[in-house]
């Protein structure tokens, strides 16, 4: 997509996420550049939006994240990313969200 990414992973309870998210973003802006696949400067945004979900869940993750051009002809992710904040009763400033791509 063109606006976001998914990246689903299985990590350790001991892991610090905004270490990894640090790190994924680095060497991934590292291959980007190297490989060329932006014209200009590519750079991530602040900050990243995380979920967790139960192992028994995980096929249903998988093929949300398999089918995103589709899922998201119908819902755009600034509207998607905003309910799931309101679903599962997430406080949150609307200033402090994403630099939403319109």
């Amino acid at each position: 997509m063109p606006d976001h990414m998914h990246i689903l992973l299985g990590i350790r309870p001991s892991c610090c996420l905004s270490d990894l998210v640090r790190e994924i973003k680095k060497a991934s802006n590292g291959f980007i550049h190297q490989k060329k696949f932006v014209r200009g400067r590519f750079q991530w945004q602040e900050g990243y939006g995380a979920f967790s979900y139960s192992h028994s869940a995980l096929d249903n993750v998988i093929g949300y994240i398999q089918n995103q051009k589709e899922h998201h002809r119908r819902k755009i992710f600034k509207e998607e990313y905003k309910e799931f904040l309101m679903k599962y009763q997430k406080e949150h400033k609307d200033e402090y969200l994403f630099e939403w791509i319109e």
